[in-house]
């Protein structure tokens, strides 16, 4: 399953979900205000941009972002919303692929990290960040604890969500760092809709690894955009990395 056949046109149409899930003001406003301080007075870039759910209302705030993004689909509804003068974005992947510009800030947020699938295109990634920064730049990730806690002897499933309507399964591969999510919907009409994205799971300590490889060290490490402490109870961590200032 490749990332460029997983975010297809389909997917980019009920990707946004205006004032609820990912988009809802609780979940956007801390993230959009936290960035915004970071970027600061300079400029952001965004790894896996989407269809702008965070780089649209930063951009709002008078951050000048500019986005990395491997689906043209995603692109197109981010294009109803903005131009390209407002938001340019370089198709890509974000491990290797380069945006012009200078940028004191750059971001991947809501997993996506975890979409690069070996620990090699990971760790490519953080160098990719480093790449676009000078020394005091930042790289933001935000990023789900591994729940393999909740994975009994000899399982490889766990309920991740359950809600009317909706049903989330993970499915784990625990030799390769590896989860598929499947997200079932149930239709009032009786149709079943499923989606399924794979991801490679990271723990914290080799997510800072993958950072001090590029030139990173760790600045701060919260359980969410508004700075709640991160203890091993956290189902996901906000962590930011810094390159060290000359």
């Amino acid at each position: 399953m490749q990332q460029k056949d997983v975010w297809d046109a389909d997917v980019a149409r009920h990707y946004d979900t205006p004032g609820s899930g990912m988009f809802a003001p609780e979940v956007l406003g801390p993230s959009v205000e936290r960035l915004a301080r970071l970027a600061g007075a300079g400029a952001a870039l965004e790894f896996a941009v989407g269809t702008g759910r965070v780089a649209v209302p930063l951009a709002a705030r008078g951050v000048p972002v500019v986005g990395i993004e491997l689906s043209p689909p995603m692109v197109e509804r981010l294009r109803s919303k903005v131009d390209e003068t407002a938001i340019p974005v370089v198709i890509g992947d974000m491990a290797t692929t380069a945006a012009p510009g200078e940028y004191t800030l750059v971001y991947i947020v809501y997993n996506a990290i975890s979409m690069l699938l070996t620990q090699a295109e990971q760790v490519a990634c953080f160098r990719n960040a480093a790449r676009h920064l000078g020394p005091g730049g930042r790289f933001v990730v935000e990023l789900w604890t591994p729940e393999l806690r909740k994975l009994p002897p000899g399982q490889s499933a766990i309920v991740c969500q359950s809600e009317p309507g909706y049903i989330g399964l993970d499915t784990y591969d625990v030799l390769r760092q590896h989860v598929v999510s499947h997200h079932f919907r149930f239709e009032e009409t009786g149709q079943t809709q499923l989606f399924r994205s794979p991801h490679r799971y990271v723990w914290p300590s080799e997510l800072d690894l993958m950072a001090q490889l590029a030139g990173f060290e760790l600045e701060t490490r919260h359980a969410d955009w508004a700075g709640a402490e991160f203890t091993a109870e956290s189902p996901s961590h906000v962590s930011v990395y810094r390159i060290p200032p000359r």
